[in-house]
């Protein structure tokens, strides 16, 4: 045991429920069996931002995903939140690869997972409740079309709890460890709830087997490898199809560290924190940029590792010719920090203010959706 390779694994670990840093993606394709996403672009059919960035770099079985959307087949697309506070950036991709799929004809399921926000972050049911008004408000003020979704609650979905009960007797103590290290059984039961969720949409009540696709950061694919391995034990009981998964790459935290997390404040911000709140961390981001500007002027900057080029490019350039443009002046010095703080800070509030402005209208209708009072 512990000989070369799980070493070279631990140096790329997949934690679902703490800190991933990806130093190199290449090795998520030798050690983890990810798949390049890259080689199946030019055949999907209206790529979003994210496939044609090259920020969704890896996926499992897209191409049974892939084969529905071409022949107008049926396929079905799952994401869902922790409801632990306010959407902030991270989450925000997540949702925008959902409205994608949906308008690409799957049949939409999104889940609020209070269970695992208890297991994980000792959130009260009662309070997470609460939390999920907003973010559900969120989601639709983004663009899921409700009327073409299952939005719900892990704790009240039996179907799911029905599901992590009966997986539980083909699963063991040492292949929870195997998975997910040394957890206190809260989470080992998460997990199993979790991959309820990531079948549900092939429950006979919602019309039996068929492709899904859950899209991910790859810091959650330790779900999708669990799930997977049940479905193929339990395919001759429930007709289980594996479920396909895209990976997306983690956005780095605004102060430097591997990814935007909500334990760690100054690496995010909320799209409902004041507007001072969120010009202030863009404005002390970490950046690419040279110790002087005469230096930057004449070096140009690096938006290789700049988070305020990071935030952009992710989420607010839409024309992939702005985030051309934007690297070309930042390398080549036409641009200085400030500067790009200083517009980035713009396009951010503008969004955000729209935004909150959709969102109270859907308040009272992610209450009916909830059945909260």
């Amino acid at each position: 045991m512990g000989g070369e390779k799980l070493s070279d694994k631990e140096k790329t670990r997949l934690d679902p429920w703490g800190i991933t840093e990806i130093e190199d993606y290449e090795r998520l394709y030798r050690d983890f069996g990810i798949k390049p996403f890259k080689p199946l672009l030019s055949e999907i059919p209206n790529p979003n931002m994210f496939m044609r960035r090259g920020i969704v770099f890896g996926h499992r079985d897209f191409e049974r995903i892939l084969e529905a959307m071409k022949n107008g087949e049926e396929f079905a697309v799952l994401s869902g939140i922790k409801p632990t506070g306010e959407f902030h950036l991270g989450t925000l991709m997540t949702v925008r690869e959902i409205i994608y799929f949906q308008r690409q004809g799957a049949k939409t399921f999104y889940c609020i997972a209070d269970i695992e926000a208890y297991e994980d972050n000792n959130i009260p049911f009662e309070k997470s409740e609460k939390i999920a008004v907003g973010n559900v408000a969120d989601v639709l003020a983004l663009g899921l079309d409700p009327k073409k979704a299952y939005i719900y609650m892990q704790s009240k979905e039996m179907r799911v709890r029905n599901f992590a009960m009966i997986f539980a007797r083909r699963v063991t103590l040492a292949t929870m460890k195997a998975i997910y290290g040394e957890r206190n059984i809260g989470l080992y039961f998460s997990a199993l709830i979790q991959a309820g969720d990531i079948l549900l949409p092939q429950h006979e009540d919602f019309g039996g087997p068929k492709p899904t696709v859950i899209p991910v950061g790859v810091d959650q694919d330790p779900h999708l490898r669990f799930t997977r391995d049940l479905a193929q034990k339990f395919r001759q009981k429930f007709g289980f199809i594996p479920p396909s998964s895209t990976y997306h790459k983690l956005i780095k935290g605004l102060d430097g560290s591997p990814k935007m997390s909500k334990r760690n404040p100054m690496s995010y911000f909320t799209l409902h924190e004041p507007p001072e709140s969120i010009a202030k961390k863009i404005s002390n981001a970490f950046t690419g940029g040279r110790p002087t500007i005469k230096e930057q002027r004449e070096l140009g900057g690096i938006p290789e590792v700049c988070s305020v080029y990071a935030i952009n490019m992710f989420h607010f350039m839409e024309d992939d010719k702005e985030v051309t443009q934007l690297y070309s002046d930042c390398k080549s010095g036409n641009i200085i920090c400030g500067e790009c703080k200083q517009k980035t800070i713009e396009i951010v509030l503008k969004f955000v203010k729209e935004l909150e402005e959709k969102r109270k209208k859907y308040i009272d209708v992610a209450k009916k959706i909830l059945e909260v009072s």
